[in-house]
């Protein structure tokens, strides 16, 4: 039965315990097709891990299940859970970090899992990734309900992301993720640039802490030089602060969470 499982784990790939998962994953399942979305989230950062599930689950085929772990309240009271949704199934800790992605789904119903009835042996307290939420995704895999693997939550932690604010002529905005070239995701959408009438070729005046910036909004790196900075909608449909073939987050000093304005010159 060759259902689509994925991961998103803050573990990195020196460590064992991505393949730990796989391989209980497929001891249940041998025909699940395993997609790694990534497995370097920054530790702990469920924000991110949540940003990033949230914006690729939508790209997989219905009914896949996505199993995120990025999980600093392992072993304690925080519950693991699997989220029904519309068009495909969630896996993960109860701190937020499935909510968004699951709304995006079309979230139905949120279970607490039991760990009779998905363990397939003993059960750690530093990593229910391999022993909860591996073999829950599995046997979902292979036609086991959500129902028969837990029970019903009316309560779940949530999470949401940092809205931009507009005062006057600025927008003030967030770092949510920086990417591995660099990239700086910001939190300001595609929507309200476009409602500011901002569009290809504004420029723009980023301002940093004490620093500022001068960028024009682009549609593609390679319309700036290389090493040139600039600012672009992303494939996140969100705007984006960049150097062509070079570091945004090193050239603007910003990393996630740091705040910045932004106004048109």
């Amino acid at each position: 039965m060759g259902k689509i499982i994925t991961l998103l784990t803050d573990f990195g790939l020196s460590d064992p315990y991505p393949a730990a998962m796989k391989a209980v994953i497929l001891r249940i399942n041998p025909e699940a097709v395993i997609v790694d979305i990534t497995h370097s989230i920054d530790k702990f950062n469920v924000r991110m891990g949540a940003f990033i599930l949230a914006h690729i689950v939508e790209y997989f085929p219905e009914g896949s299940i996505h199993v995120g772990v990025v999980d600093p309240g392992v072993g304690t009271a925080r519950r693991p859970l699997i989220v029904e949704c519309d068009r495909g199934l969630l896996v993960g800790p109860d701190n937020g970090l499935l909510i968004p992605a699951a709304r995006r789904l079309g979230l139905r119903r949120v279970y607490r899992i039991l760990e009779d009835k998905v363990r397939i042996g003993w059960v750690s307290h530093t990593f229910h990734g391999r022993d909860l939420f591996a073999p829950a995704a599995a046997r979902l895999s292979i036609g086991e309900r959500a129902e028969h693997l837990g029970e019903p939550s009316l309560s779940y932690v949530e999470l949401s992301f940092p809205k931009p604010r507009l005062k006057g002529e600025c927008i003030y905005g967030e770092v949510l993720y920086v990417d591995g070239f660099g990239n700086v995701v910001t939190n300001i959408d595609e929507k309200l640039l476009k409602t500011l009438s901002i569009g290809r070729g504004s420029r723009l005046l980023v301002e940093t802490g004490s620093k500022r910036f001068e960028v024009r909004l682009v549609e593609a790196y390679g319309e700036v030089d290389p090493g040139t900075p600039l600012a672009i909608v992303d494939s996140f449909r969100m705007l984006e602060l960049a150097v062509n073939m070079g570091s945004g987050s090193r050239f603007f000093g910003l990393k996630p969470g740091d705040r910045f304005a932004v106004k048109v010159v």
